[in-house]
């Protein structure tokens, strides 16, 4: 019996799905699920494969009961028609109560099971009278839930820089780590304002390209490193990793680019505290410590 990946949620949830008997379902489809939180409506991205579920080591897991029907797409839409009017609900009760918090998004699941709010506070907030009186409100269990600034651009961002929908909400599961580090090796603008994304944090996609850069790197000698070339012997200034290419400077302190495979030899730097003292060249060595 086959499962499915199944992407559901306001954040975008990936999970692993079971089907009842001999059901199929095929991408984009529509479907309502049973999930760890309650009844909700999800859309079937793949066939659930070994590698898939590898990928995707802590997905929830679930069911999915059928295909959305057109009173299911009928209900979902009046669903999701009253979000606006209940979002200024609870914003008026957040404001009554004197409660420093900034609401960012409501999500009411399928089933009416749970209400879940979003929102940004720097401190701890004591929100047991809001909730209390939340769910007097709307007569259904309601779940805060604080989350950070990218989650925020996951929940609200459309277009990003590159004039494509933002990554946080369309495909990616978790927020990967991104550096200056990473930005640096790439060489990308360090303009904060050119890298940063819509949740002015830096860009996810910084992150993409940043093993390959670094795999791509340990294929070259380093800046500061003495090789040896047709040409003569040159100290390397800086790489272009991509077009796997170095800057150099020659003994007549002319710089020049050559491609890296025009390297001889690498003569390693000693790493002691001998003074700057060099290994004997060796031939075809052409890679250094990244240390």
């Amino acid at each position: 019996m086959p499962k499915y990946v199944v992407r559901y949620g306001a954040m975008r949830t990936l999970g692993v799905h079971a089907v009842r008997g001999s059901d199929r379902y095929e991408r984009g489809a529509q479907v309502i699920a049973r999930t760890d939180r309650g009844l909700e409506a999800g859309e079937v991205l793949a066939v659930a494969t070994d590698e898939s579920i590898e990928h995707l080591r802590h997905a929830a897991h679930g069911q999915i009961l059928r295909r959305m029907t057109s009173e299911d797409l009928n209900e979902w839409a009046h669903i999701q028609s009253q979000t606006r009017a209940e979002f200024e609900t609870c914003q008026a009760k957040v404001v009554e109560l004197g409660l420093v918090m900034q609401l960012v998004d409501i999500e009411r699941l399928f089933g009416g099971e749970r209400m879940v709010i979003y929102y940004l506070s720097e401190d701890r907030v004591d929100f047991r009278e809001l909730v209390r009186v939340l769910a007097h409100e709307f007569q259904t269990r309601i779940e805060m839930r604080q989350i950070g600034v990218r989650d925020e651009a996951k929940l609200l961002a459309d277009y990003g820089d590159c004039g494509k929908p933002v990554c946080c909400n369309t495909y990616l599961s978790a927020m990967p780590p991104v550096s200056m580090k990473m930005a640096k090796l790439q060489k990308a603008t360090l303009d904060p304002t050119k890298i940063s994304g819509r949740c002015g944090r830096l860009k996810c996609c910084l992150r993409y390209e940043y093993d390959t850069y670094v795999e791509m790197q340990r294929e070259l000698p380093p800046a500061g490193s003495d090789v040896i070339t047709r040409e003569g012997r040159s100290r390397v200034i800086s790489q272009a990793i991509l077009a796997q290419q170095l800057l150099v400077e020659t003994e007549d302190h002319r710089r020049v680019l050559i491609n890296a495979a025009d390297v001889l030899t690498v003569i390693r730097k000693s790493g002691g505290k001998g003074g700057g003292k060099k290994d004997k060249p060796r031939p075809d060595d052409r890679q250094d410590s990244n240390s």
